[in-house]
């Protein structure tokens, strides 16, 4: 079993119990027939950890937040970032048959996202880890659209750093930014003038002469864009030898990132590796609810 995860729960913002209300209303808009067939009869059921893999139980609080917004307890028999065997009896639901029904495929389908991208960030970075990477593994902002907080919470629950969250959470300077701004450096004095002290600046460049200039123009992390292998290796470590002393600065590495090449990126030159492969494509955990019958009938 993997070590529970903190109460990240308390991260999640005042605004986090609306969008739970918003999903509710996008999947009835109007009448539920088949809750009229079910009625309000007071039901338990199960919900299964299934599947064939492994996996890491990750979205508690936005399960139990459906539920209670439609008036049912829900009684976990497991803690967040907990690992399970399939088939796994992970919770128990309790209230009104159509209640429990009303939520169902709307919790479920969020359980099944963010302890998907939990197993695979734990995954990623347990492999990072077995080939000796001390640095930090990072998701990205290629999120979906109105899901992002479940998917930045199933990153944190799976054990790595979930990057920035949005435009206003970090500044971050890509190619069209820089070639609009017409330079490197006018880019980062532009950014640092209205960003200030408390914003850290992430600037993406294609070679090591760019990363000279987004270092001496006072970047915090300098992203190495389309460098990869020893030539990633050997630029990082030329860099890092010749602005001791003069710049505090981190090196980034992303993009084409996957399960067979990290350990060709897991050099510890590289202090900060971000992929979307723990969260884009990710293979969902499979899980149900199944509704008990009663003894009686």
């Amino acid at each position: 079993m993997g070590a529970p995860s903190e109460h990240y729960e308390y991260l999640l913002p005042p605004s986090w119990k609306g969008q739970v209300m918003a999903w509710l209303q996008e999947d009835t808009p109007s009448f539920d027939y088949g809750g009229f067939v079910v009625g309000e009869a007071l039901r338990e059921a199960f919900l299964l950890g299934k599947g064939r893999q492994t996996a890491i139980l990750a979205g508690k609080p936005f399960f139990t937040e459906v539920f209670t917004q439609l008036g049912c307890e829900v009684e976990w028999h497991m803690e967040e970032g907990e690992t399970f065997e399939p088939i796994k009896h992970v919770a128990t639901v309790r209230g009104k048959a159509r209640h429990i029904l009303l939520g169902e495929r709307v919790a479920l389908n969020m359980l099944a996202r963010c302890s998907g991208i939990a197993t695979k960030s734990r995954r990623i970075l347990d492999l990072a880890r077995a080939n000796g990477y001390k640095g930090i593994i990072a998701g990205t902002r290629k999120t979906t659209p109105g899901f992002r907080l479940v998917e930045k919470y199933g990153m944190l629950v799976g054990g790595i750093d979930a990057h920035r969250h949005d435009l206003s959470s970090m500044i971050m300077l890509k190619d069209n930014h820089i070639w609009s701004s017409g330079s490197i450096t006018n880019a980062i004095k532009q950014a640092r003038k209205v960003g200030g002290f408390s914003l850290l600046l992430d600037v993406e460049v294609q070679s090591e002469v760019e990363a000279d200039e987004a270092i001496d123009a006072g970047a915090d992390i300098i992203m190495l864009d389309n460098i990869e292998g020893d030539q990633l290796k050997d630029v990082a470590a030329r860099l890092k030898e010749k602005w001791t002393g003069k710049r505090k600065f981190l090196f980034e590495s992303s993009g084409n990132i996957t399960e067979t090449n990290l350990h060709e990126r897991a050099i510890n030159e590289i202090d900060i590796l971000s992929t979307s492969v723990v969260h884009q494509s990710v293979q969902h955990i499979d899980f149900s609810l199944k509704i008990q019958k009663p003894k009686d009938l």
